[in-house]
């Protein structure tokens, strides 16, 4: 699966010109969609289903610094998935260099209006898809 390609905005840089890390998070936001697109898990098709899926931790290690016009490449995956909570990784590397420049954790969980749901018996179809993204 290709990974999500980002290319670093100038409004994303903070004073000292680097990347402000506050939009490392959304980032991830972004790589996930993207994941989830390529999955075939659409999060508009979540919605449409009423399901959402909230972030309840998010953490994220600094490693490098991103610049006004570098490209990023965030790898995604699948860290932990039982049909009611998921917990992705994601890797930035630095397109040009390889250089690894961040490393970020998300943990979310699933909610039907309102309420926990388990996605195997609630959303038969989703759950497979998030099951064979985690063993593939």
């Amino acid at each position: 699966m290709k990974d999500y390609e980002h290319k670093a905005r100038y409004y994303e840089t903070d004073k000292m010109g680097i990347i402000h890390h506050s939009n490392y998070i959304r980032w991830y936001e972004d790589a996930r969609i993207d994941f989830m697109d390529k999955l075939g898990i659409s999060y508009k098709k979540m919605e449409e289903a009423q399901i959402i899926s909230p972030v309840l931790e998010v953490r994220s290690e600094y490693k490098n610094m991103v610049y006004f016009d570098d490209t990023v490449i965030i790898h995604v995956d699948i860290v932990k998935y039982n049909g009611i909570r998921l917990e992705l990784k994601y890797i930035i590397t630095n397109k040009e260099s390889g250089e690894i420049v961040n490393i970020g954790y998300s943990k979310h969980c699933f909610l039907h209006r309102g309420k926990i749901v388990n996605l195997k018996k609630h959303a038969p179809k989703f759950h497979e898809m998030f099951l064979n993204a985690l063993n593939s």
